[in-house]
């Protein structure tokens, strides 16, 4: 969107103010934003959270908000996620933004956080509670788009193995389903068996290894983001043709796919949301408390990484982390200006 900068001489200006009304915006020196996150076990969730400290931290200090605090549960579980976010209405925050366990089970504590008057901002998992803002990438697409892949890397088709995020949590559900959707468009494909990864690399290494010696020959992987390295340690552990593994971004995985790609030339993709999502979510918080008009739902792209991307974007990638993109202020206005 291209944006023309006008300037009004004095004298017209003066009139144009004098004849329009200028909407008055709210401080939001004083405002309390809570991110309320239901699990951090793996590396992306770190990096979210990493990207939320630097970004929001950095707010509070600038005195853009009063606080912007992030508080994680102790386990993926709906209850305790719902019982969180009550205590943060009882703290007095202002904002909650929230990386839900569950797209309808919390949606009565939603419910009353909005009724308390307080703005909520679901992103990654989002919630349906209709008072809510929800920030979304197209998981669907995201699992689709792997088999779509595959589909042009390998003619012939083949048996894949899924490997699954967090079993239950509204991302899982989504990108499988694209993948399943993927499968059926593409019938030369079929999933020959499916484990759950829990997007973390020893959990993904772990089940692999453990379904490997039921299945027959695998060439395709099809995953969900931080599971992939270990996917490829299981394999190699095994003895087994390495197959064509769908990387999500993690700095394990881009390393590893460098290695190959200069060893014997290994082609993959790379494709997961960037976690710095975090730090949009919090940005249209604080726009919503400033006064903003904001669309319920948001869209953002997912994050894809290509073989002639690679080394680019290894090298901007930190160690132990997640490929990443964070918002400034200014660009998530961009954001909720494009989606008006």
């Amino acid at each position: 969107m291209k944006f023309t900068k006008v300037t009004v001489a004095g004298a017209a200006l003066a009139c144009l103010l004098s004849s329009v009304a200028v909407p008055a915006f709210a401080d939001t020196t004083d405002k309390k934003i809570a991110l309320s996150n239901n699990y951090a076990g793996n590396s992306w969730r770190q990096a979210m959270l990493t990207s939320w400290e630097t970004v929001a931290g950095q707010a509070a200090t600038d005195g853009v908000v009063a606080a912007a605090d992030a508080f994680t549960t102790a386990e993926n579980q709906v209850t305790e996620q719902a019982a969180q976010i009550q205590n943060l209405i009882l703290q007095g925050y202002d904002a909650i933004v929230i990386n839900a366990a569950s797209p309808e089970g919390l949606n009565g504590a939603v419910k009353e956080a909005c009724d308390a008057g307080l703005v909520v901002v679901s992103f990654d998992g989002i919630v349906t509670e209709p008072c809510a803002w929800r920030i979304a990438v197209d998981f669907h697409q995201m699992g689709k788009i792997q088999v779509e892949y595959l589909a042009g890397r390998l003619p012939d088709g083949g048996n894949l193995l899924e490997i699954r995020g967090l079993a239950g949590v509204f991302v899982d559900d989504e990108i499988s389903g694209g993948i399943h959707e993927g499968v059926a468009e593409n019938a030369k494909f079929s999933i020959e068996g499916s484990v759950h990864g829990d997007w973390a690399q020893d959990v993904a290494q772990k089940a692999v290894a453990g379904i490997l010696p039921s299945l027959s020959d695998i060439k395709g992987v099809v995953t969900q983001g931080g599971d992939g390295y270990g996917a490829s340690q299981a394999f190699k552990a095994a003895g087994r043709d390495m197959p064509i593994i769908v990387m999500g971004n993690r700095h394990d995985e881009l390393s590893w796919w460098k290695e190959q790609k200069d060893a014997n030339g290994y082609e993959t993709m790379s494709v997961s949301i960037a976690p710095g999502v975090s730090t949009l979510a919090f940005w249209v918080a604080q726009q919503i408390l400033d006064g903003k008009d904001v669309p319920k739902d948001l869209t953002v792209p997912f994050l894809s990484i290509s073989q002639d991307t690679l080394e680019t974007s290894l090298e901007t990638t930190q160690a132990g982390g997640v490929a990443n993109v964070e918002y400034s202020q200014e660009e998530a206005q961009g954001v909720i200006a494009g989606a008006m």
